[in-house]
């Protein structure tokens, strides 16, 4: 089982140097790969027919390097946005030279994404599997993963992208390859918890193990990134490792701030029943802010994940901001920044990325 990093948020991008630094820090923890797929890149989403610049190539040229001397696979997610309503010659063709160019870069893994788009169509599973089975021919990648237009349980999805087609998923599983991944949140979009016999459903429906997509600590959003997601995972038994392909999480707009439960993920995995959320958070906030700042984390963590910016007082949120100014390290400069405002993403950001 493949642990891993999906960066896949609404908002504000990471940096380079910012992706880099969480890539390696995570890696000595066992996430040994990381998908490229933010909202914010047009070029992977809307725009996915148009050519990086010759600058985005280079820096995701420089990543991919950056990812293979550290041990870790690099792979992309694109997402032909609603490219089953309509995939014509010319779409064929521009998808070919998109592979091309994505292999260019270094991409060892190939994620199709089919989330966020409208899917009511009643073929959608047929014409979804067609645009896989084209990509697979083309690319030269070592694996692919899909992420089905209906990637969870949740009707939330059915109310925004239209109702999922009867079947869908099981139809979607059984006309691609069996090497092929799919992708599942859960129950939910944010799912609290992953129980083995939910697992095993999907398991059952896919025809395939579930390739896990964690929303969690991701924090995008008008409401959710109001808040900093910082607790340790918990609903994540290390049991699930022998009832999922892989688990990549999506995390936080706060890259340092995303290593703390990103580190406690690993840590459920690998003591499986003897696991201590509580135990693991605090050991998570010391390893990556050091004693002092940790201790403040953990103090005011009921303010920073529960609480939220809607319920600081200007006073209240001044004080935090003084406190934290203080110190000369990325994670303080990331509360800084969110209890600034720094970090808020609109509704619009979401309908247009």
């Amino acid at each position: 089982m493949n642990l891993g990093t999906i960066e896949g948020f609404f908002g504000r991008p990471y940096t380079w140097a910012e992706r880099t630094e969480l890539m390696r820090s995570l890696k000595p923890h066992g996430y040994d790969f990381y998908l490229y797929a933010p909202k914010v890149d047009p070029h992977l989403r809307r725009a996915w027919r148009e050519p990086h610049s010759a600058e985005e190539t280079t820096a995701l040229t420089d990543f991919a390097g950056a990812c293979h001397r550290a041990g870790v696979t690099f792979g992309i997610g694109l997402s032909p946005f609603e490219l089953h309503f309509d995939f014509t010659t010319e779409a064929r063709t521009a998808l070919t030279h998109k592979l091309a160019a994505l292999g260019a870069m270094g991409c060892d893994w190939l994620a199709i994404l089919f989330d966020d788009m409208r899917g009511s169509l009643p073929d959608l599973a047929r014409r979804q599997a067609e645009i896989v089975e084209f990509a697979a021919e083309r690319s030269r990648v070592s694996r692919i993963i899909v992420c089905p237009s209906y990637y969870t349980d949740d009707v939330v999805l059915d109310r925004v992208f239209g109702p999922r087609p009867p079947n869908y998923l099981r139809e979607l599983g059984a006309a691609i390859d069996p090497s092929i991944d799919l992708m599942w949140t859960g129950e939910e979009v944010c799912s609290r918890e992953y129980s083995l016999h939910h697992l095993d459903r999907v398991a059952e429906e896919m025809g395939r193990k579930p390739f896990i997509w964690d929303n969690y600590p991701v924090n995008d959003g008008p409401r959710m990134s109001r808040h900093l997601h910082l607790r340790a995972f918990s609903g994540r038994p290390g049991a699930m490792a022998d009832h999922v392909a892989g688990h990549a999480v999506n995390p936080a707009s706060q890259p340092t701030l995303s290593r703390i439960p990103m580190i406690t993920l690993a840590a459920s995995y690998a003591q499986g029943a003897d696991y201590a959320y509580g135990r693991a958070f605090r050991e998570a906030a010391v390893a990556v802010c050091g004693e002092k700042l940790a201790g403040h984390i953990v103090d005011d963590l009921l303010t920073f994940q529960d609480a939220g910016l809607g319920s600081l007082s200007p006073a209240r949120r001044e004080r935090l901001r003084d406190l934290y100014t203080l110190f000369d390290h990325p994670a303080a400069r990331e509360i800084v920044g969110w209890l600034d405002g720094a970090y808020a993403i609109t509704g619009e950001a979401m309908r247009t990325q």
